[in-house]
C-alpha cells in the first residue's frame, strides 16, 4: 500500500510539474510574441514549436520532483516559490553559460534576463503548486 502511495504522490509531482512546464512555456513565447521582452532590453522571443515545449515540459516535470520534498508547514504557493529557485539557478548558472554560450546569467541576452527568468519560473512554481493543491483536493 504505501508504494501505490509512493507511486501516486510521485505522478501527481510530475503532473504538477510538467503542466507548470506547460504555462511557464506559454507564458514566455507570449511575452516574446507580444514583445514585452524586447521593451525590456532582453532577446528572449522563442516560437511555440514541439522542439522549444517537450523539453520543458520533461524538465517541469522533473522540477516538479521537488514537490517530494518534506516541507515545515509551508504553504503550497510558499513551496512552489521557493522551489522555482531550483530551476533558475540551473538556467542561469548553468544552462546559459555553458549550453547556449549566453554569459552567466544570460547577461548576453539583456540585462533583465536573470529578472524575467525569475519571473518566469515564479510562474512554473505557482502553477505546479496551484495544480497540486487542487488535485490533493479533488
Amino acid at each position: 500500500m504505501a508504494s501505490a502511495l509512493s507511486a501516486k504522490e510521485m505522478s501527481l509531482a510530475f503532473a504538477a510539474g510538467a503542466l507548470g512546464g506547460l504555462v511557464n512555456s506559454l507564458v514566455v513565447w507570449l511575452f516574446g510574441l507580444l514583445g514585452l521582452n524586447h521593451l525590456l532590453g532582453v532577446a528572449l522571443a522563442p516560437p511555440l514549436t514541439p522542439s522549444f515545449l517537450y523539453p520543458r515540459l520533461v524538465w517541469g516535470g522533473l522540477w516538479g520532483f521537488l514537490f517530494l520534498l518534506p516541507y515545515p508547514k509551508l504553504t503550497y504557493p510558499s513551496r512552489g516559490l521557493i522551489y522555482s529557485l531550483a530551476p533558475t539557478l540551473v538556467q542561469l548558472f548553468i544552462v546559459f553559460p555553458l549550453a547556449l554560450k549566453k554569459g552567466v546569467a544570460g547577461i548576453e541576452l539583456g540585462y533583465l534576463t536573470p529578472l524575467l527568468v525569475l519571473f518566469f519560473n515564479a510562474i512554473w512554481g505557482l502553477s505546479a503548486a496551484a495544480w497540486l493543491k487542487w488535485s490533493r483536493s479533488a
